[in-house]
């Protein structure tokens, strides 16, 4: 099973399956197969005995050691770039080579949200180099306990779906490239089932139209 999924990986065909479902479950909601907008996020994840220490890490801030995967999905929670890096590594650092591989393969886009934690430089890199609009969602101050913030939830939302697949819950792939190649089964899987279903596709019904 490893071995037929890792071919799928390797060759590219996992990829080309996922980006056509996600075309179709676009399409199918009234969009253009070609989004204009984006969301970028990230989710910490402890890792298995069998991960080497030199693809994993220590995120102080969730106080979680294991790895990281970086996600970018469009205005329904589907996803278009996945990168898995170490726990460590900072949010603004790996959306450097995220944003530049969206930018090579979705020219479209030209907006994508992000929290606090992509502020800074990154912003102006972003519009600079890639002529994207990096806007930054940010909690207010007067504000206390779980609050749904604009833009945001829908990658969050997104990062609870994966998080129903056995094998994303932890960190199991020795290559981080396998995690990310798991990431896009997930994904595969979840628009299959909804495109299969006659009634009307539950990913957009609360969600913006932009993008």
């Amino acid at each position: 099973m490893h071995a037929f999924a890792r071919r799928w990986q390797v060759t590219g065909l996992l990829t080309e399956l996922h980006d056509r479902l996600r075309d179709k479950v676009r399409q199918k909601e009234g969009r253009s197969p070609d989004p204009t907008a984006a969301i970028v996020d990230s989710q910490s994840l402890r890792a298995a005995a069998n991960i080497p220490r030199s693809t994993s890490g220590w995120d102080g801030g969730k106080k979680v050691g294991g790895r990281k995967r970086h996600l970018v999905v469009d205005c329904l929670g589907l996803v278009l770039a996945v990168a898995v890096t170490a726990a460590s590594v900072q949010d603004r650092d790996a959306a450097v080579p995220l944003l530049e591989r969206l930018r090579t393969m979705y020219f479209s886009i030209r907006l994508v949200w992000a929290d606090g934690g992509y502020a800074g430089r990154l912003v102006d890199w972003a519009a600079e180099k890639l002529q994207l609009a990096l806007e930054i969602v940010k909690r207010t101050d007067d504000t206390s306990g779980f609050v749904v913030l604009p833009r945001r939830w829908v990658v969050e939302r997104t990062l609870s779906w994966l998080m129903r697949s056995r094998r994303l819950v932890r960190d199991y792939e020795t290559l981080p490239a396998m995690h990310e190649a798991m990431v896009l089964w997930s994904m595969t899987m979840l628009m299959n089932s909804r495109l299969a279903r006659r009634r009307p596709c539950a990913f957009s019904r609360p969600t913006p139209r932009a993008g």
